[in-house]
């Protein structure tokens, strides 16, 4: 796991805003986020970090909405509670560490359910901003593919996060240092978990008001719950992302070597095409299975950007990027796609990559596409047994190096892009053509 730059940012001016999103459900002893911008808990004093909660505050669409305090879904719980829960945090309730701290696997006494006790480390390289921009973030921020807060914990200098369990762990333990008798993962399953955190990280860019910039997508950040279906979790270094006619947010810069837009590491301007990049680095990472920074690889391997973009200006080496874990188990079109769409979000240039929103439209027709290898096997046989006549009927190969039932072709990833786009324009016609259907008959 790549490490986090070692510096934090002070509060801006785009921290200042209010932060607006519905639809937040009610737990058992909520949290109050009041109009001056302290968390207020229902039982616990954390009074000593209640003015740093001023960067997250709701922005009320009228001005008398200023003044109701907004309830935030989180409970709150005592250590001596979390404790209990992890059976005083022993080594055998571990689950993993991260830059925040130790993270345990505990049941919930009052409840019986079973969640993720994140604590923090008091020495580590997160502190209490970074503690209740999660908590306020994760409270106010609820989507399928984001991670649920159940509850907090702030009893005097302790500080615990408490999620909801994923079963699975992390996309990181499914790809990396992966033990033998561990299945790696397949084609669809690469596909479904990739589509997934790309609308997670929609619903940051484009639901939340104003967007939110997650800032530290990487592979041990997308947890997977039963089905493999992905949720972002670690929300401490998330940033409100420009509002208005400002183009980016200035911060200090942090995040994770090897995952960090370059724009972003040289200036400290961050905008959601910083997530954008991130995110093609991890799909990169589920194409190929290797890590972002690996210094076990040969030099000049070691980057796996670096490593990765010559490749995609030839053909004939496109099949080397892909994990050998998967042992050819994948369709070349989608192979073809899916490079597209990589090398689209690893651009150079900020301007030069797509919006999250396209990214999920392309990946969505991907991974419903439903690879199924006895199709190829049977492709594969149905076209040797068309090239054995051919050639003894003096016709030659009969088909090309790469057609699987006539439907592949050597297409570089640019020309790939294009077919892609014309296939995602017909997708989102589609949607607006629904969308223009279910508003006429809601007014009808």
């Amino acid at each position: 796991m790549g490490g986090c730059f070692p510096c934090f940012d002070s509060p801006t001016e785009e921290d200042q805003q209010k932060f607006s999103h519905r639809g937040s459900t009610h737990h058992r002893q909520p949290s109050r986020l009041s109009s001056s911008g302290g968390l207020k808990p229902a039982r616990n004093n954390i009074n000593n970090v209640n003015n740093a909660t001023s960067s997250l505050r709701r922005r009320p669409e009228k001005e008398e909405e200023e003044k109701e305090e907004s309830q935030i879904a989180a409970q709150t719980f005592t250590f001596r509670e979390l404790a209990a829960a992890t059976n005083n945090f022993r080594p055998d309730c571990f689950l993993g560490e991260g830059g925040f701290g130790c993270v345990y696997k505990g049941r919930l006494h009052t409840s019986g359910q079973v969640v993720a006790v994140k604590q923090l480390d008091r020495n580590g390289l997160q502190g209490n901003r970074e503690f209740l921009v999660e908590v306020l973030m994760l409270s106010l921020l609820h989507h399928p593919n984001l991670v649920s807060l159940i509850g907090y914990c702030a009893d005097g200098d302790q500080r615990l996060l408490v999620y909801e369990f994923m079963a699975l762990g992390s996309l990181e333990d499914h790809l990396h240092d992966v033990p033998p008798d561990r299945e790696p993962l397949d084609w669809n399953t690469r596909m479904k978990i990739a589509a997934g955190a790309a609308k997670g990280l929609e619903f940051l860019h484009d639901k939340a008001n104003p967007p939110v910039i997650y800032r530290d997508f990487k592979s041990s950040n997308i947890l997977l719950d039963e089905g493999f279906q992905p949720k972002l979790s670690d929300f401490g270094l998330a940033k409100l992302g420009p509002t208005g006619d400002k183009s980016h947010v200035s911060t200090r810069v942090m995040g994770t070597y090897g995952y960090c837009a370059p724009e972003y590491a040289m200036t400290g301007q961050l905008t959601v095409k910083s997530d954008v990049y991130s995110f093609g680095v991890v799909f990169l990472e589920l194409i190929t299975g290797r890590k972002a920074i690996d210094s076990t690889q040969p030099h000049g391997q070691q980057n796996l950007v670096t490593w990765a973009r010559p490749l995609f200006n030839d053909r004939r080496k496109f099949t080397s990027l892909v994990d050998p874990r998967l042992e050819g188990q994948y369709p070349m079109r989608g192979l073809y796609q899916a490079l597209a769409v990589a090398s689209m979000c690893i651009q150079e240039q900020a301007a030069a990559r797509p919006l999250i929103a396209d990214v999920v439209t392309a990946l969505s027709y991907l991974a419903n596409q439903g690879y199924d290898p006895t199709t190829k096997e049977r492709a594969k046989t149905e076209r040797n047994g068309r090239s054995s006549k051919n050639n003894e009927e003096g016709g030659g190969p009969g088909c090309s190096r790469w057609d699987l039932e006539g439907s592949e072709k050597e297409e570089s990833p640019k020309e790939t892009a294009k077919m892609l786009n014309r296939d995602l324009e017909r997708e989102r016609a589609v949607a607006e053509a629904k969308m223009w259907v279910e508003k006429r008959r809601q007014s009808a």
